[in-house]
């Protein structure tokens, strides 16, 4: 099955003749008080998006509007101010839009308008890195986290699928059913938001790669690399286009056909290994509020750290990463063994403690020099890095070696199948809270622990974690939650939910920049 998002750009003629207003309100938002960004008459939208406004007035910009309600109707508005709406963003009451910059002033002033945010690029959290290590040539972190002794009782995955958020997944022989090429391809759908690629195709890599750490069943390699649960079924979400580039706005999109099409598929996990380099708060952010639908909606999300551990702002956690609700996963250097006595803390993995005072990640996984499927020898990964495909001739067309906590990720997705085929009823927090229960201490995790598959599955606690953790105020609207349908609210709490009393003084908006896959050693 194939589901195509068409996205129409479009370029407007502007005039700028707003420029004192935008100053005044720049030095509102920024150096004043916090205020309420929702109140009618206040420009309601990301301090980041007013200071590219500020410093390119005669450009267009992609934005993403978030209505005050479901029923406020804006295409008039757009048309208006000469734009044009690219996507259709229901799932968290909002679009994505194209637009004049000072027609993006006057529309966060219209009383239905919520907030209006850049719809930046993102870009994956995890690519080839620079070390060179022909000695591992087998990865052994199913070992590590005991995947392989659950395999031998039975558990593989079978029953339940992942929906990777990523560049799509190649129809390749580890992606069937049976060992060996034979049976049908468990790649049971893939929507393509961005366009990029075809039904079977993944011209930029990285999803592959992601998919095969979660369920490849190591047929082109003889069985050396198999993911950890070879038989779950996948369904590949793509939002990126062949260089691996991509909007928040895609991603959300990619998220929105999850929320409508998991029942019919089954989705019980999604995997995002990618992020943004904006550090905005989970209570503003669009991608934030779209992984919290589907958390409580009783998919299980995992997301990828970051790779900003080694540099200045190691500290910060970007969405969705900084979203308390999901599972957010770091990297650990397994220095080809299975022991855990060698392992470090990858030095590219973020951590930290979020603007809103979360403690993330709250696991790690092996990430650094992951060999996992390759889509195709050609792909735009391999020919930019030929070095890291696999040094071996029988299998350099079939798997490349990657680092990032984009392979942490997928690791602790394939986990999940594993304790969702054993106990399918257990809601995202259940699985959260039985994951960092039965997690082992991992002395440079700076807190987070380091996944034990084996004794999530054997684990028998039923607990809930995010208790009492507030949800996102966007999926808040006057005095009660947006109603999404059949969604739990469990465990949610809205106590004190107030949109006149948002703080932005922990947030910083300098950055404008977007993360890239490691490419360091």
């Amino acid at each position: 099955m194939q589901v195509n998002f068409a996205v129409r750009v479009i370029h407007f003629r502007q005039t700028p003749v707003w420029r004192v207003m935008l100053a005044l309100t720049l030095l509102l938002v920024l150096v004043g008080p916090a205020a309420a960004p929702l109140r009618s008459g206040l420009i309601k939208a990301q301090p980041e998006l007013l200071q590219l406004i500020a410093a390119e007035p005669q450009a267009e910009f992609s934005v993403i509007v978030q209505k005050l309600t479901a029923d406020v109707d804006l295409h008039g508005v757009i048309a208006r101010l000469g734009g044009q709406i690219t996507a259709d963003l229901s799932i968290i009451n909002s679009f994505a839009a194209e637009l004049p910059a000072h027609a993006i002033v006057e529309l966060a002033q219209h009383p239905g308008v919520r907030w209006v945010s850049y719809n930046a690029p993102v870009v994956k959290t995890g690519g080839p890195d620079g070390t060179v290590n022909t000695a591992a040539l087998l990865n052994v972190y199913n070992k590590a986290i005991g995947a392989d002794r659950l395999w031998a009782e039975g558990y593989q995955g079978s029953s339940v699928t992942v929906a990777v958020v990523d560049s799509s997944i190649a129809d390749l022989n580890d992606f069937k059913q049976s060992y060996g090429g034979n049976g049908e391809l468990r790649i049971r759908a893939t929507a393509t938001i961005v366009g990029g690629s075809d039904f079977g195709k993944d011209w930029y890599g990285h999803g592959t790669h992601v998919a095969g750490i979660i369920g490849g069943n190591g047929t082109n390699s003889s069985g050396r690399y198999i993911g950890v649960a070879p038989q779950v079924k996948l369904v590949a979400v793509d939002v990126s286009n062949e260089q691996g580039a991509g909007t928040i706005a895609n991603v959300i999109a990619g998220l929105q056909w999850i929320y409508k099409n998991h029942v019919a598929y089954n989705i019980r996990v999604v995997n995002i290994s990618l992020n943004a380099s904006v550090p905005e708060s989970y209570h503003t952010s669009a991608l934030n509020a779209a992984v919290e639908i589907l958390w409580f909606k009783g998919i299980v999300v995992v997301v990828s750290a970051g790779n900003n551990g080694g540099g200045v702002n190691h500290g910060i956690l970007f969405p969705p990463a900084n979203d308390p609700f999901v599972i957010t996963v770091g990297a650990t250097d397994d220095k080809g063994t299975a022991s855990l006595t060698d392992d470090t803390l990858a030095s590219f993995s973020a951590y930290g403690v979020t603007e809103s005072g979360f403690a993330k990640p709250e696991l790690v996984a092996p990430g650094k020099n992951i060999y996992s499927v390759l889509s195709k020898a050609d792909n735009t990964l391999a020919l930019a890095h030929p070095g890291h495909r696999h040094p071996d001739s029988n299998y350099r067309d079939y798997y490349m070696r990657m680092s990032g906590t984009s392979m942490s990720a997928p690791i602790v997705s394939g986990a999940v199948a594993l304790l969702l085929q054993d106990e399918p009823h257990l809601t995202p927090d259940q699985v959260k809270y039985r994951l960092m229960a039965t997690a082992r201490p991992f002395s440079g995790g700076n807190g987070a622990k380091y996944l034990d598959a084996y004794a999530a599955v054997k684990g028998t606690t039923t607990q809930s974690a995010n208790t009492n953790v507030r949800a996102s105020r966007l999926l808040w609207t006057g005095s009660q939650p947006v109603t999404w349908g059949s969604v739990s609210w469990n465990n949610v709490s809205w106590n004190s939910v107030s949109w006149n009393s948002v703080s932005w003084n922990s947030v910083s908006w300098n950055s404008v920049s977007w993360n890239s896959d490691y490419w360091g050693q």
